[in-house]
């Protein structure tokens, strides 16, 4: 089952037990689905890839969301967006621990053959996509410049 179908279920499950913080945070995930469906140059289907984009995404938005409101000491909207938060990274794969992501990004610094600080980019570009999802670009930019250096 691909993770829109899978969201549509459980939009269903949440209204019938009545979950209003669940059920708004998977109607933000299923319109944010259905704009990427048919979006120009689309082609009305949505891979589990693209959408795993897209939640990272909107997990990354809502974290900013929340330090914002907290900063303006709105904590009930923080709390609001920390909620949706962790629902939505329900259907996020677990994310790479540090030694894991260690391990990835040395990988990838040995099948690019990067020796110095100049080919971060090469790096980046490799490790973006294949760890998307899996780890934040932050993180995954300071792991290689660490590596690198």
């Amino acid at each position: 089952m691909s993770l829109f179908e899978t969201v549509n279920n459980d939009i269903k499950k949440a209204m019938l037990a009545r979950d209003h913080a669940r059920l708004e945070a998977l109607r933000g995930v299923k319109k944010e689905f259905l704009e990427a469906k048919t979006a120009k140059g689309a082609d009305g289907e949505l891979s589990d890839e693209v959408a795993t984009k897209i939640l990272a995404k909107m997990v990354k938005q809502r974290k900013e969301s929340a330090a914002i409101y907290a900063g303006q000491n709105r904590d009930d909207l923080a709390q609001n967006e920390l909620a949706e938060v962790a629902v939505i990274e329900e259907y996020l794969p677990k994310p790479l621990t540090d030694e894991e992501l260690t391990a990835a990004v040395k990988q990838i610094i040995e099948q690019v053959g990067a020796t110095s600080m100049k080919e971060m980019g090469k790096v980046m570009g490799v490790a973006s996509k294949q760890l998307a999802g899996k780890a934040e670009g932050g993180a995954i930019s300071a792991k290689v410049k660490q590596l690198l250096a």
